[in-house]
Formats: C-alpha cells, sequence, structure tokens
C-alpha cells in the first residue's frame, strides 16, 4: 500500500486527538486505533492494519507508538509519520513533564503517602503485565523455561548487560529449538516503501545506537551521555512498554540521575495517563539531577527513548514482506519474546516488589489493584486514584 493522499497536518489533529483519548496501554491503543483510523476514516485496510501490528510486535520499541507512525507514513509519507508520533505523545509528554516539576514539591507524611500509592500501582500493572505476556509469548513449556532463565539472569547477571544477555540468550535459544516450527505468516503484499529510505533508517539507527555512547564518554558531555542511556534503553525494549522499566531502572537509577523512589512514582503516575507509556522518558528525563535545565533533559529522554523504535519501524517496514519469510527470523523472535517475559519476571522483583511492599496493608492493595485491573477489567487511570486516595487516607489515620 503506497501512501494515501492525506496531509500532515490531517495525520496531526487524529492523532493528537487520539492521544487525548486512548487510555489502557499499548493493547487499548490499537484498539482505538482500529476504530478511529480503519473503521471511521478508512485510512488502510484491515489487512494493512494487522501486517503493521506484526511488525511493531517484531521490533524494539513501543508498539502502538510504532503502530501510529507507520500509519502516519502511509497516510502521509514520511512527514506524516512524525506527525503521527507527535500527536500522539505530546499530551502525556506535557503532563509527564508537569508531574516532574510538581512531584518535587511533594514534600511531608501526605507527599511522601501519595507517591508510595503510585509505586503500589506499579506493581500491580507490571504483575498485569507479566500475566498477560505469558499467556501469548511463553504459552508453552519451553518458552516458560526460557523466561524463567531469563528472570535468573536477570537477577543474577551483570546489571549493566544483564538484559542483553538475556536477550540474547533468548534469540540463541529459539534460533536452535524453532527453527523447524510453522509460522503463520502476516497477510503480505499492501505495503509496498522505497527500500532506500529504509536503508538509511537503518544507518541512522547503528549510528545512534554505536556513536553516540563514544562521544558521550570521550567528550564528557552531561547531555549526550543522558541521550546515549535513554536510547540504549529504547533499543533494547522488546514486548512493549512495560519491559521499559527494568531497562530505566538500570540506567537512571543506578547512575544516581534519579531516586529509586522518584523512578517509581513517575511510572506509576504514567499508568493515569492517555497515550503511551514511553513518554516516562519526558519525566525521567526533567528528574534527572543535576540538571541545567530540566525541560531540555526531559526532551532529551523523550527523544532519545522513542527515537530508536521509530527508526526500527522506518528500517524494517520497507523489508517486512521479505523478513516475514524468513524462518530464522521468526525462530529468533520466539526466543527473544519468551525472554522478554522473563525479564519483566525479573523487575516485578527486583525493583517494584522489594521496594513498594513492606507492610500488609501493601499487600492487599496490590493484592486488590491487580484484581481490579485483570477479573473487572478497570481502567488502570481509576485504580491509580482510587489507590492514591487511600494512600492519602493514612495519613489521617
Amino acid at each position: 500500500m503506497r501512501p494515501s493522499r492525506g496531509s500532515a497536518t490531517e495525520v496531526l489533529f487524529a492523532f493528537l486527538r487520539l492521544g487525548c483519548t486512548s487510555f489502557g496501554g499499548p493493547i487499548a491503543h490499537l484498539g482505538y486505533f482500529q476504530k478511529e483510523l480503519v473503521e471511521r476514516r478508512r485510512w488502510c485496510d484491515e489487512g494493512t492494519f494487522a501486517e503493521v501490528i506484526a511488525l511493531a510486535q517484531s521490533l524494539p520499541g513501543p508498539a502502538s507508538s510504532q503502530v501510529g507512525f507507520a500509519l502516519g507514513i502511509l497516510r502521509a509519507g514520511w512527514l506524516g509519520g512524525l506527525a503521527a508520533w507527535v500527536g500522539f505523545t505530546l499530551p502525556s509528554a506535557l503532563l509527564m513533564l508537569a508531574f516532574a516539576y510538581g512531584h518535587s514539591m511533594l514534600g511531608g507524611s501526605a507527599g511522601i503517602r501519595l507517591l508510595h500509592g503510585l509505586q503500589v500501582v506499579a506493581v500491580a500493572v507490571v504483575a498485569q503485565a507479566v500475566v498477560t505476556m505469558q499467556r501469548s509469548l511463553a504459552p508453552d513449556r519451553v518458552r516458560v523455561a526460557f523466561a524463567i532463565l531469563a528472570a535468573a539472569v536477570a537477577l543474577f547477571g551483570p546489571s549493566a548487560i544483564s538484559t542483553l544477555i538475556a536477550i540474547t540468550g533468548g534469540a540463541a535459544a529459539g534460533l536452535l529449538l524453532f527453527r523447524d516450527c510453522e509460522f503463520v505468516s502476516a497477510k503480505n503484499g499492501q505495503i509496498s516503501l522505497p527500500r532506500k529510505e529504509g536503508a538509511i533508517a537503518a544507518t541512522a539507527f547503528l549510528i545512534l545506537l554505536l556513536l553516540v555512547p563514544l562521544f558521550a564518554r570521550f567528550l564528557t558531555n552531561r547531555w549526550l551521555s543522558v541521550l546515549a542511556a535513554f536510547y540504549h534503553s529504547g533499543a533494547l525494549v522488546f514486548g512493549g512498554g512495560h519491559v521499559v522499566l527494568p531497562l530505566l531502572e538500570g540506567t537512571v537509577v543506578a547512575r544516581g540521575w534519579v531516586t529509586q523512589d522518584s523512578f517509581l512514582a513517575g511510572y506509576g503516575a504514567a499508568q493515569a495517563l492517555p497515550g503511551p507509556l514511553f513518554s516516562i522518558g519526558a519525566y525521567l528525563g526533567a528528574a534527572v539531577r543535576p540538571s541545567p535545565n530540566p525541560l531540555v533533559y526531559g526532551l532529551i529522554g523523550l527523544i532519545g527513548i522513542f527515537a530508536p523504535g521509530l527508526l526500527a519501524m522506518a528500517a524494517v517496514l520497507p523489508f517486512w514482506k521479505e523478513l516475514t519469510r524468513n524462518r530464522p527470523v521468526r525462530a529468533a523472535l520466539r526466543g527473544i519474546n519468551a525472554s522478554v517475559v522473563g525479564i519483566l519476571i525479573a523487575a516485578l522483583f527486583q525493583p517494584l516488589w522489594t521496594s513498594t511492599v513492606h507492610t500488609a496493608i501493601d499487600f492487599w492493595l496490590v493484592l486488590s489493584a491487580f484484581s481490579l485491573l485483570t477479573l473487572w477489567k478497570m481502567p488502570a487511570w481509576a485504580i491509580v486514584a482510587g489507590v492514591a486516595g487511600i494512600s492519602l487516607l493514612q495519613t489521617h489515620l
């Protein structure tokens, strides 16, 4: 499918509306996209939409943002893709920047309890993500074993590279064990984009991944170091926004840029907002200390964490038809996806559970929030409001 006739301005306002109203995480976001862009606006057909989703789920980065970016490209070219990302991300990014400035003013027992409530919600949300992702990414005994091994690597391996080791090991195991499995390929034939542009995006992806950290080290430049750290985290996130938690924790908390309490509070607050969870990059960038300009660092964090996923989508989109026919690629992705489940299990335990659940009340709140998310299907923003209210009430009891 070649880019439809449309303007970047049209794409911007369509996704700005979605960015203000799309609550519920990446799976819910895709439902909003389908209803608004496929059914109502008819920007593409169901086959193309399913094809783009399959591609996004095979790449590192935020799946819903990548789907929106690809749909913007198909509608109005590369400028349309950029407009789709800006529109979908802007509302949540602005709110997370505001929280970065306001959360530093939360003091006293009430502020401490409010931040703790946000951390409790983060535990429940990640627990829900573990259950959901296990069902789809590690549904059999072999892939559950992959997940367990990956969790062990993430917990006991070198903190700086444990996630990379787990992902690489999953890919190698997938190549060995799943190469002869049958795969159901997505319907192909509707996406057709120039390969030259994909090659340019792939080159940019690798240059930023390899050269920015080198320049940051040799020039001892703080903003380059922040950009490299967020870009590296975004480049390794397979499986959705929640998997970014251990990567970012190992990046900003381990280096002393952000305290763990502030990190988990921001992660909890992000659950209450519409739009992509990766907008937490704006909050964490602005929260980096010491910082000469929190707003600039917030923008660096936001761009750094999103850029690899968008560049990966732009790089692979023109070659997707051929890649889906490549059996080793599909086998490696099976192993990677199973390892992602294990990485998320490890993050659920450390730092979330160990730094948040200290009392019987904490355990009860986590269990209640988890039940409301999984059994009653309540929206995350409502649970955030409820748990935060209970936490504040505790200060008066």
